[in-house]
Order: C-alpha cells, then sequence, then structure tokens
C-alpha cells in the first residue's frame, strides 16, 4: 500500500500506471508513421533527440481510437528501449490505498489482458496497468510476455 500511481484516463476507464515506471509525462507534438507496424503502434515521436514508439494504448487493449483529450503519453523503458504510452488524458499522481485485486469479469478480454488487477485510491478504484502488456499489443498473449 501507499504506492504512487499515475492516473491516466484510457477509453473513458481510470488505468494506474506505477509512477516508479514512467519517467516522465509528455506532450506529443508530431508522431511519424511506421510503416507495416503494428496498427497500435502509432508511430514514432522524438524526446530530446531520443526516437520513442508511440503505443496507442486504446488499440493495444483491443479497441477503437478515439478523440483524445489531449496528446499525452508517459514515457516508460522496457528491455532497454523506451517507449510513450499514448493515452486519452493525464490526471495526475496518487497514492494507492490497497494492493492490487482480482480483476472483476465485464472489462473484456483486452483489459483483462493489460490490467494487473483493481486499486484503491482516494477517489475511486482503478485499473493497474501491466506496461509491458500494454507495449505487447493485442495479439500478445501473457505467457509469451512473460517469458
Amino acid at each position: 500500500m501507499g504506492e504512487l500511481l499515475v492516473m491516466t484516463i484510457i477509453a473513458g476507464r481510470r488505468a494506474a500506471l506505477r509512477a516508479a515506471d514512467v519517467q516522465s509525462v509528455i506532450e506529443i507534438e508530431r508522431i511519424h508513421p511506421v510503416p507495416r507496424a503494428p496498427n497500435f503502434i502509432a508511430g514514432l515521436a522524438a524526446l530530446r533527440s531520443q526516437s520513442l514508439t508511440v503505443i496507442d494504448c486504446r488499440k493495444s487493449i483491443g479497441l477503437a481510437r478515439g478523440a483524445a483529450a489531449d496528446c499525452r503519453a508517459a514515457v516508460v523503458e522496457l528491455g532497454g528501449h523506451p517507449y510513450a504510452l499514448l493515452v486519452d488524458s493525464v490526471v495526475d499522481v496518487v497514492e494507492s490505498r490497497s494492493e492490487p485485486m482480482p480483476l472483476p469479469g465485464g472489462f473484456g478480454e483486452g483489459w483483462s489482458r493489460v490490467a494487473i488487477g483493481m486499486v484503491e485510491t482516494e477517489d475511486e478504484p482503478a485499473l493497474l496497468i501491466d506496461i509491458a502488456r500494454m507495449v505487447a499489443g493485442p495479439g500478445a498473449n501473457r505467457a509469451a510476455i512473460a517469458a
């Protein structure tokens, strides 16, 4: 308990990322498409002379892209590679009030794949997101990600 979380909104749902995993939150001005990349990879963006692979979180979950409130992204690193997780909006940094609890039914396959579980916060519960699963995209399964 007491873990800091970066609260975001993805497809109308409160989704939390562990703050320790988030290097920064940026506003992306321009995304350069990557030919033949899977559709959940929005493209590449630059951050201080570094290329970031931009992951469209909605599409990674298996949802259609909707109108985002802003072009904010959480910058994370996975396996030595930097990624920008494109979300609808970044809300705040809050403290968790519980350990992750099992995800209740009804969220669908995509959310079940990327969510570690539900965590309580001061305001309301949120889905705690597994960054590796989000970056892996909709075609990945849990066994392949864990390997």
